[in-house]
């Protein structure tokens, strides 16, 4: 089983336009509540993957309950910590005419002392069980920051897969505990570092870095960009297939559980890499955060360049003859 971490859920609240007239009132929205925060987002993903996983995370006061309710509808299987304060949540416009999504998000949950001691508890107990651990999304507040490097290295302790996918205050000690995986966005990781990386060499330099913290696999993506990855201390960077996005909300999500899926099933590193990298794109292409089918993302396997940077690794046919 894998086990997804998010502790800064959202309750989306979505309104649906036909058209929207800016200066004007605008009525007749059609209103559906989704479920958002990281990891539920990769969990969402998994399922559709058929890849059984747990997703935990804090919920509290009427928007809490409100997601619990939408979590269960979309068949996540999930459990939390309850939390005093209210659940984040957004108001996310989609204007059809212009096939233009708009988002507003509220401030974050505060979480108390308490609620954390209480989640890092369930958390080593879950870590137990499963097979790979994800840790995902942003952190509320500064209480909340030592969540996911105890989570790190608790998965070490227990000798399970880690993979992180966060920014902001607590990155450089998630970084510290040494996560196996690592997925960030550039430009997440030069403002939650302060660091530089408009260059190759300092990219590579960085992925370097990563390295000698213990992490085995890191993968530093850019939108629809080309982005740049390593296996151990092999560098690679990625040409994703060029297409028309239209919400690229959640493709990182579906990165995430690309590798997941990968790892899980034992798929070479360019396979899982580029089976990730095209759910990314096929995310990019509806308004349906992380539900793509493999058929879909299939689509643009082919397309995806994968060229070595340095030395390269051999890949041995083991298969019987």
């Amino acid at each position: 089983m894998i086990l997804t971490v998010t502790i800064n859920p959202l309750l989306e609240r979505r309104l649906a336009f036909e058209i929207i007239s800016f200066g004007y009132q605008n009525r007749n929205g059609q209103e559906q509540l989704k479920s958002g925060g990281k990891g539920i987002n990769v969990s969402r993903q998994l399922n559709r993957l058929d890849l059984p996983n747990l997703a935990f995370t804090f919920l509290g006061g009427n928007n809490g309950k409100l997601l619990k309710e939408v979590i269960s509808s979309e068949y996540i299987n999930f459990t939390f910590v309850k939390t005093h304060s209210e659940t984040r949540d957004a108001i996310l416009i989609l204007d059809k005419s212009r096939n233009s999504l708009t988002s507003y998000f509220r401030v974050n949950t505060e979480v108390m002392e308490s609620e954390v001691d209480e989640f890092k508890v369930k958390l080593e107990k879950m870590i137990q069980n499963c097979e790979i651990v994800i840790f995902s999304g942003s952190s509320p507040d500064k209480n909340a920051d030592t969540i996911f490097p105890c989570g790190i290295r608790i998965a070490r302790k227990y000798d399970k897969i880690s993979v992180c996918d966060t920014y902001g205050n607590h990155l450089k000690d998630c970084i510290e505990a040494g996560p196996t995986i690592i997925h960030n966005n550039i430009q997440e990781t030069e403002k939650s570092l302060s660091i530089n990386l408009g260059s190759e060499c300092e990219i590579l330099d960085y992925l370097d870095f990563l390295y000698s913290k213990n992490v085995k696999q890191s993968y530093l993506t850019d939108g629809a960009n080309d982005f740049y990855c390593s296996n151990f201390d092999y560098h690679f960077k990625v040409k994703p297939s060029k297409v028309d996005s239209l919400d690229p909300t959640g493709s990182g999500d579906c990165f995430v559980a690309g590798i997941a899926y990968g790892w899980h099933n034992s798929m070479t590193f360019e396979n899982s890499l580029r089976l990730a990298t095209s759910l990314g794109i096929a995310n990019s292409l509806t308004f349906d955060t992380s539900n793509v089918s493999l058929t879909d993302a299939e689509l643009f396997s082919d397309s995806i360049t994968i060229e070595p940077i340095g030395k390269l690794m051999k890949t041995l046919n083991v298969s019987p003859r």
